[in-house]
């Protein structure tokens, strides 16, 4: 079988259109480099929070009262942060919340224990975490 040239080719259906190859490549090129620094932004900026915090337990004081101990980490002296515990009763009704200011008397890392005060007897405390300004979500 004999080719024809191409510009008989050309003549007869018309010349190939440019290839949308370099486009293609060239926008997948620029997504990639956007997608890139969105996830370094997102890992710097969510990566290390500016207080985290870790239930160590509690205690069930009686009708009205449950301790908890917990451990708070901000980020530097200068972070001052709240956390939020809250107290459940059997039903899984809330039966307290309490916050618990973390100011800059105390150090980076620091181990806490505070008293909920229950409407009723309480059968679990939850530490929901811990803010700061600029962090909306407890951790």
């Amino acid at each position: 079988m004999v080719t024809p040239p191409p510009s008989v080719l050309a003549d007869r259906y018309g010349a190939p259109a440019r290839s949308r190859r370099p486009l293609v490549v060239g926008l997948v090129v620029v997504l990639a480099v956007a997608g890139l620094a969105w996830l370094v932004w997102v890992i710097a900026f969510h990566g290390r929070p500016q207080v985290t915090s870790e239930m160590v337990g509690y205690d069930v004081q009686g009708e009205h009262a449950a301790a908890a101990r917990f451990v708070v980490v901000r980020r530097s002296t200068d972070v001052s942060a709240s956390c939020l515990l809250r107290a459940y009763a059997a039903d899984h009704a809330v039966v307290g919340e309490a916050t618990v200011p973390v100011g800059a008397d105390r150090p980076t890392t620091a181990s806490l224990s505070s008293t909920v005060r229950t409407e009723r007897r309480a059968t679990t405390v939850e530490l929901v975490g811990c803010t700061a300004k600029g962090q909306r979500q407890p951790r």
